[in-house]
Formats: structure tokens, sequence, C-alpha cells
């Protein structure tokens, strides 16, 4: 049973207010130098507790990525004039949401590096506001499914077998109804809730599709 079905609370420190959340961290916007890519956690007051915004991605042979649930976000593009650009561009072709629909400014949460890649990605926070728009998946190329994880689900794990910058390895997973959220993107969202994830301390951003246990 899924901890957001049965009502248990995901451990940790952070606040549980989207508010509390997001005012820990400043609205700047570093300069595009400083990472190669950028992500956005989207939040939500769900009708029980704080929701993140989550994209599974589609699958395709030539994308590293292929099946991964992610945040929302992709690499830097010729003439992103800072990091909160290339993430609202993002936001946008992946899932249709602009800055009109987020509630006040985006909040640099920090920079993590993605090991697997070599590449440094900066991740914002933002607030999904009262009249926004739902978000899609607007291109079925990259994006096949969009969902809410509330943040209880965090509170459990499972050990899975991926593909990892180490080589084939056991690694902990969160399951949400039938999303795998793990490596990156869930320690990320780990850390954010201040829930310790189990996760290796270094790892790789998008990896390719997984392999199944022998």
């Amino acid at each position: 049973m899924n901890a957001a079905r049965s009502g248990e609370s995901a451990p940790g420190t952070a606040p549980r207010s989207v508010a509390e959340l997001l005012s820990r961290f400043p609205a700047i916007s570093p300069p595009v130098s400083t990472a190669g890519a950028a992500v956005v956690i989207v939040l939500r007051e769900g009708r029980t507790e704080v929701e993140t915004l989550l994209i599974e991605r589609s699958e395709r042979a030539e994308d590293p990525a292929s099946g991964q649930v992610a945040f929302p976000g992709g690499h830097v593009a010729d003439g992103d004039g800072s990091l909160v650009v290339t993430a609202l561009r993002e936001l946008e072709e992946e899932v249709g949401l602009t800055r009109s629909d987020l509630s006040g400014e985006l909040r640099y949460v920090g920079t993590e590096l993605a090991v697997h890649f070599g590449l440094k990605v900066g991740v914002f926070a933002g607030l999904l506001a009262p009249d926004a728009q739902a978000p899609t998946a607007r291109s079925q190329d990259e994006v096949a499914h969009v969902f809410w994880l509330p943040r209880s689900a965090l509170s459990g794990s499972a050990p899975i077998v991926r593909e990892t910058s180490l080589g084939l390895a056991e690694v902990r997973a969160t399951v949400y109804e039938h999303h795998i959220l793990w490596g990156f993107t869930r320690r990320v969202i780990c850390r954010f809730f201040g829930v310790t994830s189990q996760d290796e301390p270094i790892g790789p951003v998008f990896v390719p599709r997984a392999l199944e246990p022998p």
C-alpha cells in the first residue's frame, strides 16, 4: 500500500506548508555559466498535504532519460539569459506551465552535480497558482505522463536494480502507483522535504532504461 494512501506521514524536518518550504530559499537567478541544465520543483497544496509535480519521460531508444521519472526541466539553450529562463522555458515546453501559472518568483534551491553526465543542474521551486491551468504532457515524444506526488509517498522505499554511474547496482526507490522514483530526482526531492533518502551520495540525473534483475 502506498504511504500516501495509508495516511502515514513522511519523516523529515522540512516545514509542511508550501509557504514555509519556499521561504527557506532565495528568489535569485544564477547565470547559465553555473550549470548546464535547470529543473523546477512545482508544488501545490493538495487535499491533505503538499504535492510535487513530476513527469515520466517517453520511451525513446536515443534518449538516455527514456522512461525515467523526473522534474520538468532540461538543458540550457543558446539565448537563455539565466537559469531561471532555462527553467521556465523547459517548464512550458514540457508541461505547458508559464510564469503566470506560478504564484510569485521561482526560488533557487541550489545546484546539484549529475555525476553520470558530468552535468551541474540548477534546482528551482515554485508554487502553482490557484487559477493555473492544469499541467499536461505537451509533447508525447518527450513526456509520456505528468502526475502529482504526495509528500507522504516518500516515507516508503524499495530496492530495485538499475544501471548507475557505478554500473549495475541495487538502489532505493519510491514506488507510487505505477511510477518509480529513484536516483537524482528522488535524492533532490527527499532533501528538499528533509526526508532521509538512503540513496548513494552520487549518481546520475538521467540514466539508460531500467535493467531487469538477473
